[in-house]
């Protein structure tokens, strides 16, 4: 099957899956041709040339209307619920204050709310394609940093 582009989320809602032959016949729908393997398991479903869309303004625009706030560079392990939506993850980047990278900062945590941090979600328009997942600089108001 050729692969075709498909917006997985618009404005919001979720439009499509990722679907394989088996996954597909699972939900009665057609494969989206999104199959993939590890060197050892069988095909399953997952992301191939996956990008979040840019949006308008430019990092530093993003940036320059911040107060106080934290420009992530680096995120350590895994720690996302996907079950309940809690978000929590080590990290390490740059202390913002009035629109300007400052300082270095590191072995913090930063937490929030999935729901709430997609609903703050804003990209910019820094897109590069480098990898088979893309996505552009992004602003997301309201988490909790600890450890500054």
């Amino acid at each position: 099957m050729r692969k075709r582009p498909i917006a997985l989320v618009q404005n919001g809602v979720l439009k499509s899956w990722l679907l394989d032959c088996a996954t597909a016949r699972e939900l009665g729908q057609t494969t989206t041709g999104h199959a993939q393997r590890g060197v050892s398991s069988a095909p399953s479903p997952g992301p191939t040339n996956l990008h979040l869309e840019p949006g308008a303004r430019t990092p530093q625009a993003l940036i320059g209307g911040i107060g106080q706030g934290f420009y992530v560079t680096d995120l350590i392990g895994m720690g996302v619920n996907f079950v309940t939506g809690d978000y929590s993850r080590g990290a390490a980047g740059f202390w913002i204050e009035n629109g300007e990278l400052t300082y270095p900062v590191s072995e913090v945590t930063i937490a929030g709310d999935l729901i709430e941090m997609f609903r703050t979600l804003e990209p910019a328009n820094d897109l590069v394609f480098r990898y088979g997942t893309n996505a552009p600089t992004l602003r997301v108001e309201g988490m909790t940093v600890a450890g500054h």
